[in-house]
């Protein structure tokens, strides 16, 4: 995987610190639902059973393998989202 260097420098807050990088791996690799942004970036989001069973979002860049972002979507809704 690679990282933007915004991915980086969120990574250090406080709120962000405790996501694991494996959780994102398994977001990446087996999304639940998967949006393509009007600028190209993916969203996908998974379910995380070891965090309370929040749903993690990782936003990749356009090449579908650079995290930009990740981050526990408290507003997320299953149904809300299109694969």
């Amino acid at each position: 995987m690679e990282f933007t260097q915004y991915f980086m420098h969120m990574r250090g807050r406080p709120d962000r610190a405790s996501i694991r990088l494996e959780w994102i791996e398994r977001v990446v690799a087996k999304p639940t639902k998967e949006f393509i942004q009007s600028d190209g970036r993916i969203r996908r989001w998974a379910q995380i059973p070891e965090a309370g069973n929040k749903y993690l979002r990782v936003v990749l860049l356009e090449d579908g393998e650079t995290v930009h972002n990740a981050f526990f979507d408290r507003s997320f809704r299953e149904v809300e989202h299109e694969h």
